[in-house]
């Protein structure tokens, strides 16, 4: 190419500066939707009428570990959570697709620019003398080589590329917010399957127990049938409640099982290749203070809140998109080049060759779909509007539906630990009692059927209280803002790392 030519290329740069400064994004310009200034959790969820000594101490507006499972203060559980998070498919898949996602505005960027294609083409040809004209030398046979480079730039001018790019990056979060959510659910999934691990351990403890139990009264009512002292009513009154407390085991161990498998899973690993670790209730110490998020904060901490809000931005964005193409499009081409008689530019005198083109497009006549299709992008962000508000409902009710639970559970056990005390005591006098002739016998084994589910119970209610806290943690986001390092570096936004490229 001639360096003389050159400048008159360089005539178009006015030309796409003005057009580009000129340019301006159609369509609406998103904002979150404002929250209700009367959104909260409910008096009675936050103060109930009635606290007991054993709930615990809500601190309003306190900030939320990204770790909160370390709450419990169990080393193993605190292991076996960071493991997961590192070995769970789920979040490898979440984690590939962010990155897809980021990808995909950062090539969508490509198109503020100019693109340039350069194009080298030699050629050996013959031509039919009577039909075509001929060469210089005469000769019918020659060699041609033809080099050129090529910008093609279409202004953004109603803003068609920069709503692409919205949408991209407003997909791109909501991917962001799908891992976090991933992330969120996994150590939520894993720190209740502990608990459900102590759970299950202690029930099948306390029922071997309870069977145990059984046997030994059946024996004594044996002995005492041998002496005619107990009827065979009786004994098949006490074989029935060993038949009963020996059919609550399999299912016990099923669950156990289960649970163990779902560890396992959870740990990215087939049953064979689970944690070893087991859990006890012992293990785990339930927190004094939790966090409790002001409701202001809740939409922004929530990871079901922000895809619903990201799913919002994009459809807006669509509409931009839908309304964009409905304008004019520009778009400027400008090339240069040389021609040579040989097989390469060197050999031959090059004959040199410059354009520059203008074409103005804008859709006249396409039987409505381009207008149907604005219709349609309006009603899409009508729907996400509407999900989104449906979402916020659903995170203050869930929110609210837990500080309920933290607060009926601490009564449930209290109550519960009453109840196991005060049947354990009265198992004892009723078998004083039969001894000394005073009770029967029936009412010994009713004494004995209420202190069995009692203990029984009192393991249900614990086991709830420490559910209670990872559901809190759960429902006011986990904290995912304040995590560290690597995690933190997949959390940023798209909108503030993407780059042209």
């Amino acid at each position: 190419m001639s360096a003389a030519r050159l400048p008159a290329l360089a005539t178009s740069a006015p030309l796409l500066a003005a057009a580009l400064l000129s340019g301006c994004a159609v369509g609406p310009n998103y904002h979150r939707p404002s929250l209700s200034p009367t959104a909260s959790y409910g008096a009675l969820a936050v103060s109930p009428p009635r606290q007991l000594a054993g709930g615990p101490q809500l601190v309003s507006g306190q900030d939320i570990p990204a770790q909160w499972w370390q709450v419990y203060h169990c080393a193993e559980l605190d292991t076996l959570v960071a493991q997961a998070l590192a070995n769970s498919p789920t979040l490898g898949a979440a984690k590939a697709a962010l990155r897809a996602a980021r990808e995909q505005v950062k090539a969508q960027k490509g198109a503020f620019f100019p693109q340039v294609v350069g194009t080298f083409q030699p050629s050996h040809q013959e031509f039919a003398p009577d039909l075509s004209p001929q060469t210089v030398s005469g000769a019918s046979i020659y060699n041609l080589t033809t080099t050129q480079v090529a910008v093609t730039y279409t202004p953004d001018i109603f803003g068609l590329n920069h709503r692409q790019v919205e949408t991209l990056a407003a997909q791109a979060d909501q991917q962001r917010f799908e891992l976090e959510a991933a992330r969120l659910t996994l150590a939520s999934n894993v720190v209740v399957a502990a608990i459900q691990d102590a759970q299950y351990r202690a029930q099948i403890d306390e029922t071997k127990a309870i069977i145990e139990d059984q046997r030994q009264t059946l024996a004594s009512f044996e002995r005492q049938a041998q002496l005619g002292q107990a009827s065979q009513a009786d004994l098949a009154a006490q074989r029935a409640l060993l038949a009963q407390a020996q059919a609550a085991l399999p299912p016990l161990e099923k669950q156990y099982r289960v649970n163990r498998d779902l560890l396992a899973a959870l740990f990215g690993r087939t049953p064979g290749e689970g944690p070893a670790v087991g859990f006890t209730f012992a293990d785990l110490t339930l927190p004094e203070q939790l966090p409790l998020s002001l409701p202001g904060r809740l939409v922004d901490q929530r990871p079901d809140v922000r895809i619903a809000e990201e799913e919002l931005h994009a459809a807006s964005a669509q509409v931009g998109v839908a309304i964009a193409n409905r304008l004019p499009n520009i778009e400027i081409e400008a090339a240069a080049g040389s021609a040579a008689l040989a097989l390469t530019p060197e050999f031959g005198t090059p004959q040199n060759f410059w354009s520059l083109t203008g074409t103005l497009t804008q859709p006249i006549f396409e039987g409505g779909t381009l207008l149907h299709r604005q219709k349609a992008a309006e009603a899409a962000y009508d729907q996400a509007a509407a999900q989104y508000r449906q979402t916020v409902v659903a995170a203050f009710q869930n929110t609210a539906d837990v500080l309920h639970a933290l607060w009926t559970d601490a009564d449930a056990q209290i109550a519960a630990e009453a109840a196991a005390k005060a049947s354990r005591a009265s198992l004892e006098i009723a078998r004083k009692q039969l001894d000394l002739g005073d009770l029967s016998r029936l009412a010994v084994l009713n004494a004995e059927q209420t202190d069995a589910q009692a203990r029984l119970a009192l393991l249900q209610a614990k086991a709830n209280r420490y559910a209670d806290v990872a559901a809190l943690f759960q429902a006011l986001g986990g904290g995912w803002w304040n995590a560290p390092g690597d995690a933190k570096a997949d959390a940023s936004s798209p909108r503030a790392k993407a780059g042209g490229s």
